[in-house]
């Protein structure tokens, strides 16, 4: 896990100076600066049943923080439709091809990024999509509709 961090950590360094109101030049500057982070795709893709043990229809998920240096860090392993959910704070997405040619509320692999007071129901369509998302201060909202 240890080399995980290696790749997150950075990340985490600079989503803390981000203005997640702009969610457009937030996910410019990620793209910009770590880009498709094929290394850590390969850690993920080896290490899926540490990173994922819990199981739920088509998703498998884990956390990987309740907070690390005011992030929450859960991963996702997802082929269909999540829970409907609001992020108070934001919400910010690394997505990678699991299998197929998957989309992430319609965008492809990569960054996504949700602004503050967004809802969505995390809906994966054409494959299987990892993800690594990070929750300012861990805010999440669940809905259950």
């Amino acid at each position: 896990m240890d080399a995980i961090w290696e790749h997150l950590d950075p990340v985490i360094e600079h989503l803390a100076a981000c203005d997640l109101n702009d969610a457009e030049a937030t996910k410019a500057s990620l793209t910009e600066k770590f880009g498709d982070m094929s290394v850590l795709q390969a850690l993920c893709t080896e290490h899926l049943d540490e990173l994922c043990p819990r199981e739920a229809g088509t998703t498998r998920f884990g956390r990987l923080a309740k907070d690390r240096n005011g992030f929450s860090v859960d991963t996702v392993l997802s082929a269909g439709r999540g829970m409907k959910h609001t992020h108070p704070a934001g919400e910010i997405n690394f997505c990678f091809a699991f299998s197929g040619s998957p989309t992430f509320d319609g965008d492809p692999p990569g960054w996504v990024v949700y602004g503050p007071g967004t809802t969505h129901p995390a809906n994966v369509e054409g494959g299987a999509m990892f993800m690594i998302y990070f929750l300012p201060e861990g805010k999440i909202e669940w809905h259950r509709d």
